[in-house]
């Protein structure tokens, strides 16, 4: 999946938290949301907040979607709320193939 089609991919399931996401779709959506909240923080923090919270529900969604990929549920993205131990737990699982046979 390619950087663009990611990026479409998530907005067209804005807030669809059942299937599944591959690593390149996660992770491409990361970096658009990572780039180009940084990019609107150096024009303006309300631009970057605004940004933020726009993506904030595509970005859980494609989390949950990215769990159920490696057959995790979705709640798991719960850990993010532990600091270090969750975070670290968290992108083990981002980064790991998926799972073909599983509930999801």
């Amino acid at each position: 999946m390619t950087f663009g089609e990611s990026i479409s991919t998530c907005f067209s399931k804005y807030a669809a938290f059942d299937g599944r996401a591959r690593r390149s779709e996660f992770w491409w959506f990361f970096l658009f949301t990572v780039l180009v909240s940084a990019a609107s923080g150096m024009v303006s923090e309300i631009l970057s907040g605004l940004f933020s919270l726009g993506v904030l529900l595509p970005s859980l969604a494609v989390g949950a979607r990215r769990l159920h990929d490696i057959d995790k549920s979705g709640w798991f993205l719960l850990l993010w709320l532990i600091p270090i131990i969750g975070w670290i737990v968290l992108i083990f699982w981002a980064v790991q193939e998926g799972k073909e046979p599983n509930r999801f």
